[in-house]
């Protein structure tokens, strides 16, 4: 198991950016979360497969058709237990 924590921004609220990215995650087979933070970002946490997450991050620099990313920053986790599913907080 892997996890890693990612910081989106750019215009990535009120963009449906958290409800796509659980919606590539869950493809993805990923778990974890996607959050607003007050500095108005996103932070992703997501657990599963070293590739899916790769996959998830790709998917990250660019997002949803009407978000504009500018930075995207990586963090790699040591998993704790993993949550079951993928859930916008």
């Amino acid at each position: 198991m892997n996890a890693a924590r990612f910081i989106v921004r750019g215009r990535v609220q009120g963009v449906f950016f958290r409800a796509s990215t659980r919606d590539r995650a869950v493809t993805l087979k990923l778990a974890g979360h996607a959050r607003n933070l007050l500095d108005g970002s996103v932070e992703v946490v997501a657990y599963g497969e070293a590739v899916a997450i790769d996959q998830l991050e790709a998917w990250l620099h660019q997002g949803p058709p009407t978000a504009s990313v500018e930075e995207l920053y990586r963090e790699e986790l040591h998993p704790h237990e993993a949550p079951a599913t993928f859930v916008v907080k």
